[in-house]
């Protein structure tokens, strides 16, 4: 696919709502109960479903720009996977899977664990508790809707502007991977994420499809999924 001229505003457009949302998302949750503090989940599926609200609108600068400027999600991003996508997809996911437990297992024995505090998932699933039904919808928006939004934004748009500006190819798996890091907002594990983000922009680069790239992205975050179900 040829790249974007519109691929950069669409970015900003993406971020600034992501992050625009995260504020105010913050301000509802810490006001969902008395006594909740900000560093505290609360108990309400639907209060913790809003955590999926900035990045649903990462996806919105994208597909804004595609039907603006371009020619629709579909033609722009290639979007819908086909077979290949889907073989390639789930192989770069499974290898982004085996990046990111051997580089937090390397970060670990370097640093200690100490470094690393429960992952999220740990708090979300405490706040969902046994409820089957909010367990399933958070892991279709983990497994579906968040590969979709962040693809959409790192390797779409972003990806699709710097292909516009002839930025090499390997440099452009290397910034998408940032930039999926820098999302994540996960300190101890950000090397881990450059690693898994990497995997995944393999997926767009050997395809030159982000289907692909949608594919590996929700096989990354396949096992988390279940894991919700496990530590609930």
């Amino acid at each position: 696919m040829l790249g974007t001229h519109w691929g950069l505003l669409a970015l900003f457009i993406g971020l600034g709502g992501y992050h625009l949302a995260g504020l105010l998302v913050g301000l509802v949750v810490t006001g969902a109960e008395p006594g909740v503090g900000p560093l505290t989940v609360p108990e309400l599926g639907p209060v913790l479903l809003l955590a999926f609200v900035p990045n649903l609108l990462l996806g919105v600068g994208p597909v804004l720009g595609s039907r603006l400027w371009g020619q629709g999600p579909r033609s722009d991003y290639a979007l819908l996977p086909n077979w290949r996508d889907v073989q390639i997809g789930v192989a770069c996911g499974g290898f982004a899977l085996l990046a990111g437990y051997l580089i937090n297992l390397l970060t670990i024995t370097v640093y200690g664990a100490d470094e690393f505090t429960d992952s999220p998932l740990h708090g979300l699933a405490e706040g969902l508790g046994d409820d089957v039904v909010w367990l399933l919808v958070f892991a279709g928006a983990l497994v579906i809707v968040a590969p979709l939004t962040e693809e959409l934004l790192v390797r779409g748009a972003l990806w699709n502007a710097l292909a516009h500006y002839r930025v090499p190819a390997w440099a452009i798996v290397v910034l998408s991977a940032v930039l999926f890091a820098y999302l994540h907002a996960e300190p101890a594990r950000t090397l881990a994420l450059f690693g898994q983000g990497v995997a995944i922009g393999l997926a767009r680069y050997v395809t030159g499809r982000l289907g692909a790239s949608v594919v590996a992205h929700g096989t990354n975050n396949l096992p988390p999924a279940i894991l919700l179900f496990l530590v609930s």
